[in-house]
């Protein structure tokens, strides 16, 4: 039986197909929020493979990233496509929004948040946790255009970023803080 090959040639005209069909641009909206999205899949990955396997970490990060392939179906849909789509599986639901907001509670008993801004970079895990929320930050902006209200993609983008934060910061232990520039 011979194996189906990784490429179509159907991109080399400068568009990609949609989930549930239709085909965009690959510098449109649309494929612009789900690129900036998996690049943060990827450098949770990153983080995930730094922090080790079977850890809190690598656990939250998994859960993260799950819900980041729920995300990122829906920035893949065009809008009148959109109706096709599940909650929790490929629409992303304020209930997954509020499950950020429990772990970013939860965490915040786990360390003494810094009260100054933060130097990242004080270990690897936490530096790569930064790079994610600043992609997921940048993530959020491009996905104003391709999902806006109702859509909960920008919220839990919000959520996200600030869940990242306080992931690097309980990583630091001990955040070191910027008081003023000498």
């Amino acid at each position: 039986m011979a194996r189906e090959k990784i490429y179509t040639r159907a991109g080399d005209d400068g568009t990609t197909g949609l989930f549930y069909g239709g085909r965009v641009g690959k510098d449109s909206a649309l494929p612009r929020a789900y690129g900036a999205v998996d690049e943060a899949q990827a450098i949770l990955g990153l983080a995930r493979a730094e922090s080790g396997k079977g850890t809190e970490l690598d656990d939250l990060l998994v859960h993260i990233m799950r819900d980041l392939w729920v995300l990122m179906a829906e920035l893949a849909t065009l809008p009148e496509n959109r109706h096709k789509l599940a909650d929790g599986k490929s629409r992303v639901t304020a209930e997954m929004v509020t499950k950020l907001e429990i772990m970013i509670d939860s965490l915040d008993e786990k360390f003494t948040p810094p009260t100054e801004f933060v130097v990242p970079g004080e270990n690897k895990i936490a530096a790569l946790l930064d790079v994610g929320r600043t992609v997921t930050r940048r993530a959020e902006r491009h996905s104003l255009a391709a999902a806006p209200a109702p859509s909960q993609a920008c919220p839990y983008l919000n959520r996200l970023s600030d869940l990242l934060w306080t992931l690097a910061r309980w990583q630091e232990g001990n955040s070191l803080s910027v008081k003023s520039i000498d």
